[in-house]
Formats: structure tokens, sequence, C-alpha cells
């Protein structure tokens, strides 16, 4: 089952039908919508200031989110994807975003809603990226404005959570347990 804990009296809140794998780490201030997924070896640490994530997001195996104390919570909207090994550290991810592999995105940066981060790519510090860009490379820049539906990729993920849940009922998470 997912290490699941409190910090300073702190503990992690969801809404229902979310899947937390064996060995995902939720620890803290943090708040997930429904039909979250949190994957294999990824770690949310609500421990310095609150994450809030929306509905039908999820974060891929190996990535870290993270807060800055005092100056950074994180807030990830719905549908949003964040790809594996991807370091997301105090900063806002709005809805419908897809964050590459391996990306690293830093403190106070803002990916707008519908936009994609290229995998390996680095954004800086208090960058903002809008809405409908794909920005790439380290650091990273604008490259172009995305397709109709390039980053549909939630759904997906939605569906991949139901049968993991269905397989392995221990890890299907509720408000009511939560």
């Amino acid at each position: 089952m997912a290490l699941i804990k409190s910090y300073k009296g702190l503990s992690p809140k969801w809404g229902k039908d979310c899947y937390f794998s064996e060995n995902a780490t939720i620890v803290g201030d943090v708040k997930m919508g429904d039909n979250c997924s949190i994957w294999f070896n990824a770690v949310v640490r609500g421990d310095v200031a609150p994450i809030t994530i929306g509905n039908c997001s999820n974060v891929q195996d190996g990535s870290c989110v993270h807060v800055t104390h005092e100056t950074g919570p994180t807030h990830i909207g719905n549908y949003v994807t964040i790809g594996h090994n991807v370091t997301v550290h105090a900063c806002t991810i709005h809805d419908h975003a897809l964050i590459g592999m391996g990306a690293t995105l830093l403190d106070g940066c803002e990916i707008g809603e519908g936009a994609i981060v290229a995998a390996g790519a680095l954004v800086l510090q208090n960058t903002k990226i809008g809405a409908g860009e794909i920005w790439g490379g380290v650091p990273a820049k604008y490259i172009k404005s995305t397709r109709p539906g390039q980053t549909d990729n939630a759904e997906h993920y939605v569906a991949y959570a139901k049968i993991f849940m269905e397989e392995n009922p221990a890890c299907r998470f509720t408000m009511e347990e939560g």
C-alpha cells in the first residue's frame, strides 16, 4: 500500500477513485480531486507548503512534486499529465497541460492551460508558459503552438488506473478512507 504520512498535523486528502501505487509516497498538506493517480516511486511531498491536484491528473513513475518553504505552494490543475521522472517544484500547472518525461519545473514558473513542456526541458524560475504553447530545451524556450487534442493524455491514465485498481484493490483510495 502507498506510504501516506501526516506532517505537523496535516494529512493528505483525496477524492474518489484515486489510484496510488504500492510504493508511491504522499506526505503532508496534499489535496487531490477525483480519479487522480500517483504511480510507482512517485513522491508528492507537501511538508512546508500545500500541494493541490485537480481531478483526473496523474503523477507518473519516479516523479517528485514538492514545494518551497514560505514562498511556494504547488498547484496542479485538472487533466494534467506529469510524465516519468519529472521534478515539479513550487509552481503552477494549469488544466490539460502535459509535462514530458524528465522535465524540471522550478519555483514560481507557470504552465498555461493545454501547454506542453517537452521531455528533458528545464523551465527556469518564474517562467510563464502561455496556454497552448510547447516549450523545450535547456533552458526551455517557446517552440510552437499545440495542435487540437495534443494534450489529451490524462484520460488514458484514468483508464489505466481503473485497470490497476481492479487488479489491486488495496491501491484504490476514496474520500471515505482519506
